[in-house]
């Protein structure tokens, strides 16, 4: 798609509720990346007064129908909950609007296909914000796959979990989350596929609900991947796990990559029949860039980094690994 190159791109930011502050996160951190947040809306009064505060001079609206026709906006940010972000995104395509959609994408592969030919048939950008791409704990451990460091990857495990009750909120409601795997775990999806870069050719899933009956969601999940070649990478949620396990546990024909902390890497290579362990040093963080290159793509015409068809494959993965759980058997996954 063609770069816009008429001036600043004018933002807006579509929900703007009190967790986490995403509201004035992605709004800072447009105007850093040189486009200007222009306009908020929220059903509730209380969080607009917020944003006035937070940018001084900008619109507010209540209702979302007024936002999609302002005239005076060129992209929105949806960051509602996952299973409003499909219905926002197409409503704002169709209103010319350019669209970046907090992750995941969607709650099916069925949304992430309207979303996608919604902004195909208006000739707008879409883009999911996979923020984390740019985590500083990612980008080294990729650096070392890719550089040949522990060999060809072979096998990857992947893990987040604790013994606890979700909390009472809409990311344990499974018609509103989409379910456990839907959270972090499209990070993780996400970070796996860019380890592995390869196609999928089957996806096993184990989903449980033993405990906390009193939400929707999984009490514990694991997704298996099977890539062409033979490699296989295991990502498992859990709300049922006493124990812990490694954040990451990557095996190569060469070495290793183990992290058990959020700002710790080892590596293990095999040195001529030994056994050379180091602990690789964390690059810096930089989510910022995401933005950057966001604000590159609509004004210079840069290459998208995250697309809205690397966004639908993760949804394909998880909605994959839900039907393997129900068949009991591996399932090929939409998109691979």
């Amino acid at each position: 798609m063609a770069g816009n190159t008429n001036g600043t791109i004018r933002a807006a930011v579509l929900g703007y509720g009190g967790a986490f502050s995403m509201g004035k996160y992605h709004g800072e951190m447009m105007n850093k990346a040189g486009m200007q947040t222009v306009a908020a809306c929220d059903l509730d009064p209380a969080r607009m007064v917020t944003a006035e505060l937070d940018f001084p001079g900008i619109r507010t609206y209540t209702d979302p129908e007024k936002l999609y026709a302002d005239p005076d906006v060129d992209l929105i940010v949806v960051i509602l909950p996952h299973n409003l972000h499909a219905p926002a995104a197409i409503k704002a395509a169709q209103n010319g609007k350019h669209v970046v959609v907090e992750k995941p994408m969607c709650i099916s592969v069925a949304e992430a296909d309207a979303m996608i030919e919604a902004a195909k048939a208006n000739n707008v950008m879409l883009s999911i914000f996979h923020n984390r791409r740019w985590d500083g704990d990612f980008m080294t451990i990729r650096e070392l796959i890719e550089t040949g460091m522990i060999g060809n990857v072979f096998h990857i495990e992947a893990a987040m979990g604790h013994m606890g009750r979700p909390g009472d909120w809409w990311r344990s409601d499974k018609k509103i989350s989409g379910g456990a795997l839907f959270d972090w775990g499209a990070h993780i999806i996400d970070w796996t596929l860019h380890y592995l870069p390869k196609p999928v050719i089957g996806v096993d899933g184990f989903y449980q609900k033993l405990r906390w009956f009193d939400h929707s969601n999984e009490d514990h999940t694991e997704l298996i991947m099977r890539f062409e070649g033979g490699a296989r990478a295991s990502v498992e949620i859990s709300s049922l796990a006493a124990a812990g396990k490694a954040r990451w546990r990557i095996l190569g024909t060469k070495g290793a990559i183990v992290m058990n902390s959020w700002d710790k890497i080892e590596v293990s290579v095999d040195h001529d029949g030994y056994i050379a362990k180091f602990e690789a040093p964390v690059k810096k963080t930089n989510q910022q860039a995401y933005y950057d290159n966001i604000a590159g793509h609509l004004t210079r015409g840069e290459d998208l980094v995250v697309t809205a068809e690397g966004g639908r494959r993760i949804i394909a993965m998880i909605e994959a690994a839900e039907q393997s759980s129900i068949a009991g058997h591996t399932v090929k996954p939409a998109y691979a």
